[in-house]
């Protein structure tokens, strides 16, 4: 037994540290001066830990669909920002805006979401929250 006891500890640490690396940071991936607004159909919400997400068909520049993706927060700061897990029905037009992934792909972090008729789900995200204190002089 008391050999077992450091095994476990160390066990649950190589867990805990894999957990801590596997999130990340916003400006990793997003860019906080690109922001960007696309209106298209749901074709899925998730409501799930760590992070929602919501998956747009959009008709592109050239007429073409396009499949657009954006990250949200954890569903518990969604439920206090006023969303519900069916806040978003398939098949319902959406715009979003949000900061542009680095990469250049479809995919953003979501700062607002509306409705076809513009109303606005929850409450937006504002855009100056990733800003450095420097760049808010």
């Amino acid at each position: 037994m008391p050999k077992l006891l450091p095994s476990l500890a160390g066990l649950a640490m190589a867990f805990t540290a894999s957990a801590a690396l596997a999130h990340h940071s916003f400006a990793v991936f997003f860019d906080q001066d690109k922001v960007q607004k696309v209106t298209g159909v749901a074709q899925d919400f998730r409501f799930a830990n760590p992070h929602g997400t919501l998956t747009l068909l959009v008709k592109g520049k050239n007429g073409e669909a396009e499949t657009w993706k954006a990250e949200t927060n954890s569903p518990s700061i969604l439920l206090r920002r006023g969303w519900k897990k069916d806040s978003i029905k398939v098949g319902e037009t959406i715009t979003i805006e949000g900061w542009m992934a680095r990469d250049g792909s479809h995919y953003m972090r979501m700062m607002k979401a509306s409705r076809g008729d513009g109303s606005v789900i929850g409450i937006p995200i504002e855009a100056d929250r990733y800003r450095s204190v420097a760049d808010q002089k």
